[in-house]
């Protein structure tokens, strides 16, 4: 059912700061930024190999990135897993137990088709399940 590893998702606060640190110090290539209105998000990533890095800055206060900074601060937010089918996927999973933060796959950044398993199912990992038609 999984392919790989997606990305990373790192909860940041500023996310500009972030930006300059992964790529002016660290040096890895920026595959640039973008909004998605949907998550209350500002998302950058950063191709690492076949997988790559999401920096998530929230753009609003009641966003699940913003509770998750309030609660935790910066850090690794998700993991998420490349599937050929995001729907089929949350279904399987369902089938065996699984509980499911999304029933219904969503739109995520670069128009991908995610959903997220609870992390009461996973050990406390937020795990994101991640559909693509193009690569970032």
């Amino acid at each position: 059912m999984f392919k790989k590893i997606d990305h990373l998702g790192i909860a940041v606060e500023n996310l500009d700061e972030a930006v300059r640190l992964y790529r002016d110090v660290l040096g890895l290539k920026y595959a640039g930024e973008e909004t998605v209105a949907e998550q209350k998000v500002r998302t950058a990533f950063f191709p690492v190999g076949e997988s790559s890095i999401e920096l998530l800055e929230p753009t609003d206060p009641e966003s699940p990135i913003a509770k998750f900074l309030d609660k935790r601060g910066p850090g690794i937010h998700h993991i998420a897993l490349r599937v050929d089918d995001v729907a089929q996927a949350i279904s399987a999973l369902k089938a065996q137990g699984v509980r499911m933060i999304d029933e219904e796959p969503r739109t995520g950044a670069h128009g991908a088709k995610i959903a997220i398993i609870h992390p009461k199912s996973t050990p406390g990992v937020l795990i994101e399940l991640c559909q693509r038609d193009q690569e970032v």
